[in-house]
């Protein structure tokens, strides 16, 4: 059964910096409040021009009356953000989805690393005002082209200003390169817990740094796929679907996703890349191995078999048993 959507109205756009801009939903409805949220949480906007898109939460996670994204142009747009800036327009009413998290928090930690990339800085803004608002000890480094680049970068110095958080700006324009994360990072303490989302050479940099250094706390988020690297030879299988008491045979060149949309099913899915969350479903039963080719889920939750996501990720066996 798919997730009913929220009606929300945009209420105002703003820029923030060189071809980056923000979101700001509210209600659509009156005496409406929106769900709450966590840090690190996303929302996806179905546009009107019938694509969706999973943006992150920016504003603090203690609003009920809104939700800000920070949406960049891409380059290689296939159509979500250049519709978010070209047509979107204040007053429009979208659908969204609630919110969801594959990004949480550990506000606990003895001490928190945000570390921010570009436009990854969106999910960052959000940890790093839930942890000042609650005085947690908290180090936050943002990389970015240049100053003209770094969206949000006002409200980041101002809180950083307010509540003494140590925060280190790196513009590649002024260093003549991205930022030497091993120098960044060194000597931050095995317990306290890092964050990383931006592009994908500073998480590949981030990853193998924190494995260097011994850090075991490590957390990231992706805004693209990562690439697969498997040995194993894609075949048919399968999928018997518990709940709707069919059977679909998935191809070896058809995802699950795909095969169950044409027997006529109706999942949830968003991204259709494994990077969102949104087609996560429950594993009953599977013959063989799962080959997880997500961003997501975490290498324990991969290995626990209990979920996966149903847009990239196979089973090598030839039957497989879904919730759905």
């Amino acid at each position: 059964m798919s997730t009913p959507t929220l009606q929300a109205l945009v209420y105002a756009i703003r820029w923030e910096a060189d071809n980056i801009i923000s979101v700001e939903l509210r209600p659509a409805a009156p005496d409406v409040e929106f769900p709450p949220f966590e840090a690190g949480s996303h929302i996806n906007l179905n546009l009107p021009n019938g694509l969706s898109r999973s943006y992150s939460l920016c504003n603090p996670d203690s609003d009920r009356q809104r939700y800000v994204v920070g949406v960049a142009r891409d380059r290689n747009s296939r159509g979500g953000s250049v519709y978010v800036h070209q047509q979107l327009r204040v007053g429009t009413t979208v659908a969204i989805d609630p919110p969801r998290n594959n990004f949480r928090l550990h506000d606990d930690a003895p001490r928190s690393v945000l570390v921010a990339g570009g436009i990854g800085v969106t999910p960052m803004v959000c940890m790093l005002q839930h942890l000042a608002a609650r005085g947690r000890p908290v180090e936050f480094i943002y990389s970015a082209r240049s100053r003209k680049d770094a969206a949000f970068i006002e409200g980041i110095e101002a809180l950083a200003n307010q509540h003494a958080i140590a925060l280190t700006l790196h513009f590649d324009s002024e260093r003549g390169g991205p930022p030497d994360l091993a120098m960044l990072l060194a000597g931050k303490g095995a317990d306290s817990h890092y964050y990383c989302c931006g592009p994908t050479p500073m998480l590949d940099a981030f990853e193998k740094t924190c494995a260097q250094l011994g850090y075991a706390n490590t957390h990231i988020e992706r805004f693209t796929a990562a690439p697969v690297k498997s040995d194993v030879v894609a075949t048919g299988f399968d999928v018997v679907c518990a709940k709707s008491d069919k059977t679909v045979h998935v191809p070896a060149g058809k995802s699950i996703l795909d095969a169950l949309i044409d027997a006529g099913l109706k999942p949830d899915y968003s991204c259709a890349e494994g990077i969102c969350g949104t087609c996560e479903t429950r594993v009953v039963e599977f013959d063989g191995e799962l080959e997880h080719r997500d961003s997501v889920l975490t290498k324990a939750e991969q290995q626990s078999g209990k979920t996966m996501m149903i847009c990239v990720s196979r089973c090598s066996g030839s039957r497989l048993v879904l919730d759905i």
